[in-house]
């Protein structure tokens, strides 16, 4: 019998709460670019009892990614992809982010695509500021971000024009979204299933860097204003992605699932009320 692979890709705090919510009973493959991340990583979750190999990836590397896709294909049924990588505003200049969080979420889609097992599933992690920067991106840009073959996406007249960190990473993370519906035709071509998960501010390194930018009163207002008023945690997101791997998710692909606590409800709402008055 072969072996299920569940593969991550990102060993920050979201990855390694995926590998405790779903990586028992699997062959989990970690991957992450900081080799002292993911050494630490592999270390701690087999001395949490998990079968784990891993490898380093380039996320902004075709070849790095093709190399990690055609690893898992070797350790068994690649039944389990998420991708958790990122840099936010507060890590990297716009050039960065657009190659991460952009061209090499691209890159995992069709690279994995290739290898991804009849009944699998795919979940990329994409933002709740995607639904906030949704707006201002023309409609025949965001077609281009959806359908263009990830190694022209650089080189669009959109990206190369844009060099603003916090509106490059929004604009990246809501390209995942609608490159996630696009890829689930040709994943379900495959028998196999893809969506995106949008965290909103969650309890992570990064995430708590972010909180101590310049951005990060705006964020907390959000935060407290929305209907749960606290900060995520891995284990949140970690839940939604169970479910999006699950056979309890079979009729579900090609979708964006909203984990922020309720803030861009609150925002969406408030902005309705103004409107009314």
């Amino acid at each position: 019998m072969s072996t299920d692979v569940l593969v991550i890709i990102g060993t920050g705090g979201m990855g390694l709460a995926v590998l405790r919510r779903s990586g028992a009973g699997r062959k989990v493959l970690l991957a992450d670019f900081n080799e002292t991340l993911l050494e630490h990583a592999v270390d701690t979750a087999v001395s949490e009892g998990y079968d784990v190999a891993s490898q380093g990836v380039d996320v902004s590397s075709r070849n790095s990614v093709a190399a990690l896709a055609a690893t898992a294909r070797e350790l068994g049924r690649v039944t389990g992809v998420v991708h958790t990588a990122g840099l936010s505003p507060a890590q990297a200049p716009a050039e960065a982010i657009w190659k991460v969080d952009l061209y090499g979420v691209a890159l995992v889609l069709e690279e994995f695509e290739k290898v991804i097992a009849p009944g699998g599933s795919g979940v990329v992690v994409s933002s709740m500021s995607a639904y906030m920067a949704g707006g201002n991106i023309p409609a025949d840009a965001l077609a281009e971000l959806a359908a263009k073959p990830a190694d022209d996406l650089l080189g669009l007249p959109f990206v190369t024009g844009i060099d603003h960190p916090g509106f490059a990473y929004s604009a990246a993370k809501r390209a995942n979204q609608v490159r996630v519906q696009a890829a689930s035709l040709r994943w379900g071509a495959r028998g196999a299933r893809v969506n995106s998960i949008s965290p909103g501010v969650i309890s992570t390194p990064m995430g708590q860097q972010e909180l101590s930018s310049e951005s990060g009163a705006q964020m907390r207002a959000m935060i407290e204003g929305s209907g749960t008023g606290r900060v995520g945690t891995p284990g949140d997101i970690a839940n939604a992605a169970a479910f999006l791997l699950s056979a309890d998710a079979s009729f579900v692909t090609g979708v964006d699932l909203l984990v922020d606590g309720g803030v861009v409800a609150a925002l969406d709402t408030g902005q309705r009320a103004k409107s009314a008055g």
